[in-house]
């Protein structure tokens, strides 16, 4: 794939999970934090050991993967026993990233249940398990992507800056390269455009020019100090892991 084709490409995914984290944000803030789906064994031994957000989220995964979702390069599991796939493989042209094992889902989850949750949910507990626990899967899955794409991110950028990166990488130089792929200006421009949305969805679901589920501005903090630094994370693990 072409060099300004793939960055392209990677800005327009990662603009339209803006909205699809936004909207998820907001629909799981309209219940309780109900820290018990988040709790192994609390619902007993049926869910094989697990949380109830684990279960539902090891089951829609086991469904997905026979529907072949994570044969696509920008799709990660959080489990790895997962079936395979009922349909035939896919055959893809030309995979714009190379090869690699970077999933950071486990840290993806954690963070989400003990940080991203009491952030955007009103304390307490008002037993809507279920809805919470779906509301969960979905945003997860779409926080993985966001930050996953990282891979995507930093492949454009090794395109970009071959003759600058190659020499960190070669170096195991993590400081510096992640300063190296550190770009303000655009992570500034990121952080004002994901305020705007909230601001503008929120309004359209609230019904009140002040009132939000979830602020404009936590919106902003998650990304500032949980995506962007994530998926700075997944950019750097993938640059040493490829082929230089």
């Amino acid at each position: 794939m072409d060099k300004q084709l793939l960055l392209t490409s990677t800005r327009n995914v990662l603009m339209r999970l803006e909205e699809t984290i936004i909207f998820g944000l907001i629909e799981r803030a309209q219940f309780a934090s109900n820290q018990v789906i988040y709790q192994k064994g609390a619902f007993g031994s049926e869910l094989s050991g697990e949380s109830l957000v684990g279960y539902l989220l090891h089951e829609t995964e086991q469904i997905h993967a026979r529907m072949r979702r994570y044969t696509s390069p920008d799709e990660h599991p959080f489990f790895t026993d997962l079936p395979a796939p009922i349909l035939p493989a896919l055959v893809f042209s030309e995979s714009p990233i190379q090869p690699n094992a970077v999933n950071i889902n486990a840290e993806i989850r954690s963070v989400y249940e003990q940080q991203l949750v009491p952030l955007i949910c009103p304390p307490g507990d008002d037993g809507q398990y279920g809805s919470s626990s779906v509301s969960d899967v979905m945003l997860l899955q779409a926080l993985s992507k966001r930050i996953h794409y990282g891979k995507f991110v930093a492949e454009s950028k090794y395109r970009d800056r071959e003759e600058v990166l190659k020499p960190l990488i070669q170096a195991m130089d993590r400081e510096a390269l992640a300063k190296a792929i550190t770009d303000e200006a655009v992570e500034a421009q990121v952080l004002e455009r994901v305020r705007l949305k909230a601001q503008t969805y929120g309004h359209q679901l609230g019904g009140g020019q002040n009132e939000f589920r979830v602020t404009p501005e936590v919106v902003q903090r998650i990304y500032a100090e949980w995506i962007i630094p994530l998926n700075k994370q997944v950019q750097l693990e993938y640059l040493f892991q490829r082929s230089v």
